[in-house]
């Protein structure tokens, strides 16, 4: 029996010549490792710490304990509502984005090259364009000049104009649907990829182990082969779906009307850019940051016992 020191020493000594070996691989990796470790990691870790303090950036961060956290879940009504929101948004467009970015990728990729390059940016587009909203608010206008109104008025629907984006009872429509006309963005462009690169000889082989129609494929054998892309582009949507704010306040205003549309990236943006509450603000980042990350455990374990 080897002793637990002699094991130990062989140990090290195979770790100390694998990164002799892989030298050149760290040294290149190692700008992103670093970026990566100041941009991202020590930014969240920072923000967490501030979120146990009373800081307006003017003044030296005071601490103050899990009172930023009483006071968001027993006092701020409008964040308690704000999660609500958020909720209700992720889960009418994270699932349908997911699912919907899917599908058009499964059929675009059945599309000759040329058509299926034109068809992808033609979907891809919105998601990286500028004015993307712009067609939006022109299309809802409050005015007889919007266009909705303009068709409405002129065929006798309505008297008077309709006010999409400031009554509650067309806001979080208009929302979801802005949102899922905008979805087809990274994630998108991974599934077409992924399709891309799964050699058919798998079909040929699923087929002699009596796989017998597309839908099977799908299930048994495309799916599970594209497990990485999947997992990827579920990470993307879980942070759009849960990330919203832009589209709310570029339609809707900010604050929306009642906060009807109001979710928990307008609340941050409402105590970290206008009142410059940056421990509260913190607190409220630490809370999103936590149900991303329970919500991508949950698609991970998901997405895992595909085609089992």
């Amino acid at each position: 029996m080897l002793s637990s020191k002699t094991t130990e020493k062989r140990s090290l000594s195979y770790v100390g010549k694998r990164l002799k070996e892989s030298a050149v691989s760290y040294i290149f990796i190692m700008p992103f490792m670093v970026l990566f470790f100041v941009f991202v990691v020590l930014p969240v870790v920072i923000s967490m710490f501030v979120s146990f303090t009373s800081f307006n950036i003017l003044q030296p961060p005071k601490f103050i304990g899990a009172d930023n956290y009483l006071r968001l879940f027993l006092k701020d009504s409008i964040f308690l509502k704000s999660i609500a929101t958020t909720f209700v948004l992720a889960v009418c467009t994270g699932p349908v984005s997911f699912i919907l970015s899917y599908i058009m990728a499964w059929m675009i990729n059945e599309m000759s090259p040329k058509i299926r390059a034109v068809v992808t940016l033609i979907l891809y587009a919105p998601s990286i364009s500028g004015n993307v909203y712009l067609i939006w608010t022109v299309l809802f206008s409050g005015d007889d000049n919007g266009y909705i109104n303009a068709f409405l008025l002129d065929s006798g629907f309505v008297s008077q104009p309709v006010q999409w984006l400031n009554d509650p009872r067309y806001m979080m429509g208009i929302v979801i649907l802005v949102a899922l006309w905008s979805s087809f963005g990274t994630g998108f462009l991974t599934f077409i990829a992924g399709l891309q690169g799964v050699d058919r000889s798998f079909y040929d082989a699923s087929a002699v182990d009596g796989v017998k129609n597309r839908w099977q494929e799908l299930w048994y054998v495309t799916l599970p082969l594209m497990r990485p892309q999947l997992l990827f582009g579920a990470v993307i949507t879980i942070a759009n779906s849960f990330g919203i704010g832009a589209i709310t306040t570029a339609l809707c205003g900010f604050p929306s009307n009642e906060y009807t549309v109001h979710t928990i990236m307008n609340h941050l943006d409402d105590y970290g850019t206008v009142r410059f509450e940056m421990g509260y603000a913190c607190a409220i980042a630490t809370i999103l940051f936590a149900i991303m990350m329970i919500a991508n455990v949950a698609m991970r374990k998901l997405i895992e016992n595909i085609g089992k």
